[in-house]
């Protein structure tokens, strides 16, 4: 077992662990996980992502948070978008779960709820809905990559709150 020095990801602000608290200790003996885990978020919200923006990006994320129940993860996402200067009433229309009047942010969204929600309802028409809204093929396969990472972000987080509530529970 490998256990590196304490550092933060958004998986350590999203389940806030001591380092002397045994989850913590687990989630780190595969730092290489850790490292590719906050690696692949970096990736994927970085300006140089072509086809969306890091506000739509961060948009989709909050999307993905909400529909999953994933509050603490919200929360990042509303702080970055916040910082990245997005328009506020978009920003709570999306967090609201409230349709959005921009018709490509639209389109973005019920994809990324069917991905999450339904997965079997992403099919030939719903990326064809995503063509016919404006998005280039580099700019879905992008998404379509976010939406993945934010599913298994999702996870992660969600079972390491469980391994923790297991942990204080015994």
């Amino acid at each position: 077992m490998t256990t590196s020095t304490p550092t933060s990801d958004v998986i350590d602000a999203a389940v806030p662990l001591a380092p002397d608290h045994p989850t913590w200790a687990l989630r780190r003996q595969r730092d290489k996980v850790v490292a590719a885990t906050q690696g692949s978020y970096d990736a994927m919200f970085s300006p140089a992502v072509e086809g969306l923006s890091v506000s739509e990006r961060l948009l989709v994320a909050l999307h993905a948070c909400r529909v999953s129940k994933a509050d603490s993860l919200a929360a990042h996402y509303r702080d970055r978008l916040a910082a990245e200067g997005a328009d506020s009433a978009v920003t709570a229309a999306v967090d609201a779960g409230k349709p959005v009047a921009d018709a490509r942010l639209h389109a973005v969204l019920a994809f990324t709820g069917k991905l999450i929600e339904r997965p079997i309802e992403g099919d030939k028409a719903a990326v064809q809905s995503l063509v016919d809204s404006g998005l280039s093929t580099p700019a879905i396969v992008a998404m379509s990559q976010l939406i993945a990472f934010l599913s298994y972000q999702i996870r992660v987080a969600a079972g390491l709150k469980a391994l923790a509530a297991v942990e204080v529970a015994a």
